[in-house]
């Protein structure tokens, strides 16, 4: 077996995260890791991120709930993004509601159409204030 070296310095620290159902194969969202939240994702089972905007580390579904139990960890051809096929425990991982965050089509004319059922409410989730976010 030959070792990897991920390439966080490519995009400033970060690289992309791809998160899809081990099962379906449907993309469920899109994170940012950097070599503190892979290594702790490794180790702990779950996927955290590098949250960009709150500039710490993320465990995703530490409010809601819904986590990611990682099932295996791939890299790309250029060690520079991440795909982590995983068992989405709870309806969905989109603040929004939705199962998946990637819920609208984007038409030729610029337009989104929701293409998804919601399958939680959000506001009973993550209460009011995140609502009053989105």
């Amino acid at each position: 077996m030959k070792s990897v070296n991920i390439d966080f310095d490519k995009a400033g620290g970060l690289v992309p995260a791809i998160i899809q159902d081990h099962r379906s194969g449907d993309v469920l969202m899109l994170g940012f890791m950097n070599s503190v939240s892979l290594a702790e994702t490794q180790r702990s089972g779950e996927v955290i991120f590098f949250s960009r905007s709150r500039n710490e580390l993320w465990k995703k579904g530490e409010s809601s709930g819904h986590v990611l139990k990682v099932r295996e960890v791939r890299v790309d051809c250029d060690a520079d993004a991440l795909l982590v096929r995983v068992e989405a425990v709870g309806p969905g991982v989109c603040h929004e509601g939705y199962r998946s965050c990637f819920f609208r089509k984007l038409e030729t004319d610029g337009a989104a159409t929701i293409i998804e059922e919601r399958t939680f409410a959000p506001e009973t989730v993550y209460g009011q204030e995140k609502q009053e976010k989105t």
